[in-house]
């Protein structure tokens, strides 16, 4: 059998009936990626709630939805998918207002911590809501098809996966970020380690280190860590987001080897952000001579939030089985990520002392 690129799957089925979506946060992630998404999926939008009510309104206004004055108010829109962009230490909060046997996507992190993560499980689960975060790399088109063809045993056994990045990251468009003391992995390569998961399972455990960088105030942007699956299988992470030397050698990419063939992914949109680059996604097939260029139906945004939407809305509406990134399953990102600024936190193994002369 041939491998046929065409055939990979690269989008998420749409739902019968989708149910109004409302969205609690009014921050430039909603305009700039979730309405964008749901208006491409064709979802509709009843409105949103923000503390900050002039920012609310303006966005509403340039959406032509409502801006509801409170959380009470934007809770009770019935038969609604709740859309949490909210910052990690609130979703609680939104949570315990919702109605019991909601259905809810939260904004990643599940939480600022793993304490924070697990109240949100409690919640979750004491208020029968249906909750998934929203780690929506695993719905974007290349990810789509490089898990549907290691599905199809394209690649063989994954035995090695490698995540390097050496970019420009403007950490100035996102101010909330300043004074967190956690942010790279945290906010970042928390969507990789996910992804991660996703293809190769929970590690055994990880060795890592996170750290900022003297020409800025930002807890860490930089980060290297190495996923403990064994004697086996291979997993690293390199993360540099302060390549602040031009284009030329900047990078952010996977490579993902089997014992049979392998794949290249580029990751566009981090690549002279937020105007981004194309993604990509090359394989070299079990039996091939050469790479296999994917023809890529779409991007990470907004493509991806259209797919993450998509199987929630399924859900609520018996359509999927299995929610994907639900709330049980996005606990075990989140203690890795904790495990992760813990062994970065814990000294390294020291160096033997040379014997006196």
């Amino acid at each position: 059998m041939n491998f046929d690129p065409a055939t990979l799957q690269q989008s998420w089925p749409p739902a019968a009936k989708s149910r109004p979506i409302v969205t609690f946060g009014a921050g430039s992630i909603v305009g700039d990626a979730h309405y964008p998404a749901y208006r491409k999926g064709g979802f509709p939008i009843a409105g949103l709630y923000d503390p900050d009510q002039a920012k609310a309104r303006k966005l509403a206004e340039a959406w032509g939805v409502t801006a509801y004055p409170s959380i009470a108010e934007a809770a009770d829109v019935e038969n609604a998918i709740f859309d949490l962009a909210t910052p990690p230490a609130r979703h609680a909060d939104v949570l315990r207002a919702l109605p019991e046997g909601s259905f809810a996507l939260i904004q990643k992190p599940m939480g600022s911590d793993l304490a924070e993560a697990s109240e949100i499980l409690r919640i979750c689960r004491d208020r029968n809501i249906s909750a998934a975060v929203n780690f929506q790399l695993r719905f974007a088109p290349m990810m789509l098809a490089l898990k549907d063809a290691i599905a199809r045993g394209w690649l063989g056994e994954v035995v090695d996966f490698d995540a390097w990045l050496a970019l420009d990251t403007p950490w100035s468009l996102w101010p909330f970020l300043n004074g967190l003391p956690r942010v790279e992995i945290a906010m970042h390569s928390i969507h990789y380690i996910d992804l991660i998961r996703q293809i190769l399972g929970n590690p055994l455990g990880v060795h890592a280190k996170t750290l900022g960088h003297p020409n800025h105030a930002v807890a860490q942007t930089r980060t290297s860590a190495i996923l403990d699956y064994g004697d086996r299988v291979r997993c690293s992470l390199s993360i540099n987001h302060d390549h602040k030397f031009g284009r030329r050698f900047q990078a952010c990419e996977f490579r993902v080897s089997g014992t049979e063939g392998a794949a290249y992914v580029k990751l566009g949109v981090n690549l002279d952000y937020p105007r981004g680059e194309p993604d990509e996604l090359m394989i070299y097939p079990k039996g091939a001579s050469d790479w296999i260029n994917v023809p890529l139906q779409g991007s990470w945004f907004p493509d991806a939030f259209v797919g993450r939407m998509a199987n929630l809305q399924r859900f609520a509406g018996g359509e999927d089985k299995e929610l994907v990134s639900s709330v049980e399953d996005a606990w075990h990102t989140m203690a890795l990520v904790e495990a992760a600024y813990q062994s970065s936190a814990a000294p390294a193994t020291p160096l033997a002392q040379q014997p006196e002369a």
